[in-house]
């Protein structure tokens, strides 16, 4: 920087001092506007000061070192790793300590003499008190992730640098160390920023998690979310207590998702965040725990957790546990689904095959899914197949792979089939009742033999998984009507469960609680009571997917957390069809009966609208135009 420049960036600083107002440049930002303040009023500096920072003797330096040894252990990876992924050349990965002096640097051999020269020493102390307005000690200073961009700094010295920082926190919620990122490239635009410091702030958190997790290696230490794709990363919350139950230290994403202040659930007993009591909480524990299960805070929100510890034995008296078993993903608050779902985990764990049946969007898939996860194939793979979604000319590649070139239009590389991606876990056929006749044959032979053939090849490959199919048809009458192998169906038909429809439940508040919690992802979102009344007198033909599709869309209209009768659609507003209340009448003799019952419903709720119908039943055009040619209807149709 030329010295009219420097002494022109001083004088900008000193009329933003003087309270004039700028209507560009950097001190039009509030935020450097006040740091600049700080800088002037409180520590004294000049910003045309053209001294080096001050770098600490080398025996204090490692002093320094010495107290933070296990976060800098932790953060050697991660800024290796975010060095590379910025492209390495031209960028300076800093951790320093909760005072700003810089402790450990990542750069390119080429590039360490051009970063000494602008200042970023190891021992140096980068402090806003001492350095001014700079990515580190502004962050130290806010508290918050940030980007200080060239002429942002404080000291003419440093208007070449580029700076994002993020600050890491102890399990107390102290500052420990900051990340930060320097470049002094003059071809960085302030644009290119919000990708480092997106960057930045991903490998601080994952430092802050990581040294959370290494703290309380000890004690037990609960991971959870709303989500259970969400376990196991940076945004899950974290919670460590001793054996008595007593709350140690909490994460930031914990508090956020227990809605809670810090000093609010510090000393106290884990037993007043959860629906859970302490023993069985432990009885939970692995030293290595792999998959996640449910627990409901008292709140009644679902998460989805984790336990590390050792594990203690469950009390001998669960009548919690007795009566609704585990299930990751569903709500089990129908005594009927729960006694079924206690049938299917006994028969499962013995390689026995379960057949679903229920109307479209049931939750068969959810049920399912929820065995295998409950089982002891939990960490394996899951794999479905929608028979019914994919085109019959495709679904034998799908289900079997293929060989390299073995076809026209072939991957060169070949495809693992379903069944050879669910090896060594759990195999779902949604839709079985509409797997072509010549592919019934192949996939009994495999049943049979525990060999998977794919297209093109001649040598068998062996194959272990546990099957569990599903189907809305009568697969009996398709036996009849010579459609269905008679043979296949008694391999499939171990052991066959009736999901019951959503009308049908009698957890339906439960039900509708916890999908608006999944939904809501972590926002606070209520439902006035004429809202909830009327969400829970709809008959849901399309059942729970229905539901969940309507949840989704007045989560996303909310305004201000609060979701009003207006904001429900039309047809669940003003109450369901005259046909679908008047429930008199006996039961449809078949499922094929009621899924056509039940399409017509929807098909003169939404006056024949076909995208509208497919959209609130959960399911493509494509499927909806198959069931109506299958049943027969069309708008001229009884």
């Amino acid at each position: 920087m030329s010295a009219n420049a420097m002494s022109r960036h001083a004088r900008q600083v000193m009329t933003v001092a003087s309270g004039k107002l700028q209507q560009s440049g950097p001190g039009a930002d509030p935020s450097i506007a006040r740091s600049w303040l700080r800088c002037l009023e409180q520590y004294h500096l000049d910003p045309s000061r053209m001294l080096p920072p001050t770098v600490l003797e080398h025996t204090r330096m490692l002093e320094r070192r010495e107290g933070l040894q296990q976060v800098l252990e932790i953060a050697n990876g991660e800024m290796a790793s975010l060095h590379q992924q910025l492209a390495g050349s031209g960028h300076a990965v800093l951790l320093t300590d909760s005072r700003g002096v810089i402790l450990n640097r990542v750069c390119a051999d080429a590039d360490r003499d051009a970063f000494e020269h602008a200042g970023l020493w190891l021992g140096a102390d980068w402090s806003e008190a001492s350095e001014g307005t700079n990515g580190i000690g502004t962050c130290l200073v806010e508290r918050q992730a940030l980007t200080i961009f060239r002429d942002e700094h404080f000291r003419s010295l440093h208007t070449g640098l580029t700076c994002s920082a993020s600050p890491v926190f102890d399990p107390q919620g102290e500052l420990l160390a900051v990340l930060d990122v320097s470049s002094a490239r003059p071809d960085l635009s302030r644009q290119s920023q919000f990708h480092t410091m997106a960057l930045a702030n991903l490998s601080a958190k994952m430092i802050e998690s990581c040294y959370f997790r290494r703290r309380f290696e000890g004690q037990w230490l609960l991971r959870f979310h709303l989500q259970a794709d969400y376990v196991g990363l940076f945004s899950e919350g974290l919670l460590a207590f001793d054996g008595g139950g007593r709350i140690l230290a909490v994460n930031q994403s914990a508090l956020n998702l227990l809605d809670h202040p810090r000093d609010a659930l510090l000393g106290r007993s884990v037993e007043d965040c959860f629906d859970l009591h302490l023993d069985d909480l432990l009885g939970r524990a692995s030293a290595q725990p792999s998959a996640s299960w449910p627990l409901r805070s008292h709140a009644g929100r679902l998460f989805h957790a984790l336990l590390r510890g050792e594990p203690r034995p469950l009390r001998v008296a669960l009548p919690r546990e007795s009566k609704v078993p585990a299930a990751p993903g569903l709500c089990l608050g129908d005594e009927r689904l729960a006694a079924d779902f206690r049938r299917a985990l006994k028969v499962y764990a013995h390689d026995v095959p379960l057949l679903l049946h229920g109307e479209t969007g049931s939750g068969k898939e959810a049920f399912a899914k929820a065995v295998h996860l409950s089982g002891e194939r939990a960490g394996k793979a899951f794999v479905a197949l929608n028979c019914a979604a994919i085109p019959e000319s495709l679904i034998e590649s799908e289900l079997f792979g293929y060989r390299g070139g073995s076809f026209t239009g072939a991957r060169k590389e070949g495809m693992r089939g379903k069944l050879l991606q669910a090896d060594g876990g759990t195999l779902f056929l949604d839709e079985i009742g509409d797997m072509p006749l010549t592919l019934q044959t192949r996939l009994l032979r495999v049943l049979e033999e525990r060999q998977v053939v794919p297209l093109g090849d001649a040598v068998g490959q062996p194959v272990d998984l546990r099957l569990i199919s599903a189907t809305h048809r009568d697969l009996e009458a398709l036996v009849a009507a010579g459609s269905f192998r008679e043979d296949l169906y008694y391999r499939l038909n171990g052991l066959v469960l009736q999901l019951p429809a959503l009308r049908e439940r009698e957890d339906k508040a439960q039900l509708l609680a916890q999908l608006l919690t999944e939904e809501s992802k972590g926002r606070h979102v209520l439902l006035d009571e004429d809202v909830r009344q009327a969400l829970l007198d709809y008959p849901w033909p399309g059942n729970v997917r229905q539901l969940r599709n309507v949840l989704r869309t007045l989560v996303a209209l909310s305004e201000g957390g609060r979701v009003r009768l207006a904001d429900l659609p039309v047809d669940i507003r003003r109450g369901p069809p005259a046909q679908v209340v008047a429930r008199t009448e006996p039961v449809a003799d078949s499922l094929q009966d009621a899924e056509r019952a039940a399409l017509i419903a929807v098909l003169e709720a939404q006056r024949w609208h076909m995208s509208r119908t497919a959209q609130q039943l959960g399911i493509s055009r494509n499927t909806l135009y198959r069931k109506l040619h299958r049943h027969g209807l069309s708008r001229s149709a009884p």
